[in-house]
């Protein structure tokens, strides 16, 4: 910390209680000066000398015989007027970062300019100010600190400003050709990673966002004025940038909801959250993270900051929603809504993104014909990221007893097909919120249960979902007989791999999907059929599986096994009577009982399937 020492006589200022302050010499004070609560016994003749203000004042209360004067507002109050007295009496005065703003106001105030006195006190703080205070970066934002409780005068002085200049030109330098102290506490780092102001080594890596901390501790207005002359200079990058908002606003909003709310400070950081959100850089969201964005809209919010601030937050995460996390979305509703978190805000979110991506894509479209580029793969692998996101989501909020099925469905759906490859995530959030919802009518399951494609799930999933009571029975068998299709497939594909050209597999691929369909169709129709009570007396799902120790298939369970068995049975007289119109093979699947399947010379591919 820099300082700075003037005059050269012992000080002589004595106190007399707390209000009384008196120079102690063989000559009588003539001359009483009231700062605030405290009194100055003083000599006129070092005052005048040195002060134009002083001058008139005691020519006015000579003309009235009075020998007091009273000095109201003076800025700094009465430990700067003593600062100024002492130098008026040639007494030791010590300066320093914490009080030379007060110092030059003080001196302002009083007129101690060149004018009146050579090397007067204004110009002594200006030297010292510009020559060793402004070239210092933590005495500058120690003196920008102390500039608040001196307004205005500290703005009309321009010191303000000077500050800000001095440190916003110092976030810009070169990070290789710092050489002084600042703070950095945010990552592990060595005692000598640190650069002390006298010694002469060098920080091998300094990191570009070394300043964040240290501006931390300015006041919301002061901060939003550096960072604005930070930004200004278009030396910095909008990450960095980023950084600093981000240190801020943990620096100074709290963790507890209810502080944020409570009415002693909600103002206060409500006027943060805007200010933060004014500063954040204009890159469409790239310079602050998807994470930080969600937590400064959770507190925008709940502080209830203006629309404009939560419309630029949300335009922001919506460019990159793919970074979030399921923890983020879990912003709390506020009252009317009844959920426990605030559904409609993700799925304005989501919508807002796929809106944003389908523009992307028709751009792509227009662009680059025929082309794969890296643009188009980061925004697959962005969508995959907002599905896997989508489903974890609302698997978190299936939990709430209030979350309506019309909810739970369009968040379902605010994703496109290629966004889910994979339906284990969608599954487990259907079947909790079964487990949540035991009041669903027969209507409401199968709607919900239609959003999830069984010839999508795992093999872990499908074995769960075979055994899953609170689904509907269709869904079960529709599980049930997909397994037992693929199960079957693999050993009959393997043994078929060298056999047939390309245009066979091709024809055999379709073939296959419109058996799959036509099966699919006539096990609905079958299933309808069926009596719940009859189906449901045989008791829960087995949950143990076996291996077929011929072809290596899994085995149903024994409920399974009897529904199938009751299907096929159903079906095969019609199946025998259609048997005569395909290629005359016996292995359709009519004669494939689980637990018994046997590998064939023939791929699936090449059968006729006799079931409508």
């Amino acid at each position: 910390m820099k300082f700075m020492k003037l005059g050269s006589k012992p000080d002589a200022l004595k106190a007399d209680g707390k209000s009384v302050r008196y120079v102690s010499s063989e000559l009588a004070t003539d001359i009483t000066i009231t700062v605030g609560e405290v009194k100055f016994c003083l000599h006129k003749f070092p005052l005048l000398s040195k002060s134009n203000r002083l001058q008139r004042l005691v020519s006015k209360v000579d003309e009235e015989n009075s020998d007091e004067i009273y000095l109201d507002d003076f800025p700094g109050g009465p430990k700067a007027f003593e600062v100024c007295a002492k130098f008026c009496y040639g007494m030791t005065v010590t300066l320093n970062p914490y009080n030379v703003v007060a110092a030059r106001c003080a001196a302002e105030f009083l007129e101690m300019t060149e004018d009146i006195d050579k090397g007067n006190l204004i110009f002594k703080i200006e030297v010292f100010l510009n020559s060793s205070i402004f070239r210092s970066w933590k005495d500058s934002i120690i003196v920008l600190q102390t500039t608040k409780a001196l307004l205005p005068w500290s703005e009309d002085l321009k010191i303000i400003g000077r500050c800000i200049d001095s440190i916003a030109s110092k976030t810009s330098v070169d990070p290789g050709n710092i050489t002084w102290s600042y703070t950095y506490n945010r990552k592990l780092t060595e005692p000598d990673n640190i650069v002390e102001e006298t010694s002469q080594e060098k920080v091998k890596h300094v990191p570009r966002d070394w300043w964040v901390e240290d501006i931390c501790e300015l006041d919301i207005d002061l901060y939003r004025r550096v960072m604005i002359t930070v930004k200004s200079k278009g030396r910095m990058d909008g990450v960095v940038i980023g950084e600093a908002l981000k240190i801020y606003a943990i620096r100074w909003l709290p963790d507890s909801v209810d502080e944020l709310v409570s009415g002693a400070h909600a103002q206060r950081y409500k006027t943060l959250v805007e200010t933060i959100v004014c500063l954040l850089p204009s890159d469409n969201g790239v310079g602050c993270s998807c994470s930080f964005l969600l937590k400064l809209l959770k507190v925008a919010i709940l502080v209830e900051a203006d629309e404009s601030s939560r419309e630029e937050l949300t335009k922001s995460i919506s460019l990159k929603l793919h970074e979030a996390s399921v923890k983020d979305l879990l912003i709390p509703a506020r009252s009317p809504q009844s959920t426990m978190f605030d559904v409609d805000l993700v799925q304005g979110l989501l919508n807002r993104y796929m809106s944003e991506e389908k523009d992307g894509l028709n751009f792509e479209a227009n662009e680059k014909k025929d082309k794969v580029n890296d643009e188009s793969l980061l925004r697959s692998m962005s969508l995959l990221n907002v599905g896997k996101l989508v489903d974890g989501y609302i698997r978190e909020i299936s939990h709430d007893p209030n979350l309506s099925l019309a909810s739970f469905i369009a968040l379902s759906q605010s994703i496109p097909k290629s966004a889910r490859p994979n339906h284990d995530g969608l599954y487990r959030a259907i079947d909790i919120y079964l487990k949540e919802h035991p009041g669903l009518t027969k209507a409401e399951k199968r709607n919900i249960c239609g959003l999830m494609d069984v010839k999508k799930l795992t093999i872990d999933a499908s074995t769960h979902a075979a055994q899953n009571d609170r689904l509907p029975l269709r869904v079960i068998v529709q599980v049930l007989y997909f397994e037992q299709v693929k199960a079957s497939a693999i050993p009959q594909s393997i043994n078929n791999i060298p056999h047939g050209p390309s245009n066979a597999d091709s024809n055999g691929d379709d073939e296959c999907k419109q058996t799959e369909g036509e099966s699919c169709q006539y096990l609905d129709n079958q299933v309808c059929h069926l009596k719940e009570g009859e189906l449901c007396k045989n008791g829960k799902l087995n949950k143990k599986n076996s291996k077929n120790s011929r072809s290596g298939t899994q085995l149903l369970p024994s409920r399974s096994r009897r529904i199938f068995d009751k299907l096929w049975n159903v079906g095969k007289g019609q199946a025998e009577n259609r048997s005569s119109e395909t290629s005359g093979s016996s292995n359709s699947p009519a004669s494939i009982v689980p637990g018994d399947t046997k590998s064939s010379g023939s791929s699936l591919r090449h059968r006729r399937h006799s079931i409508s």
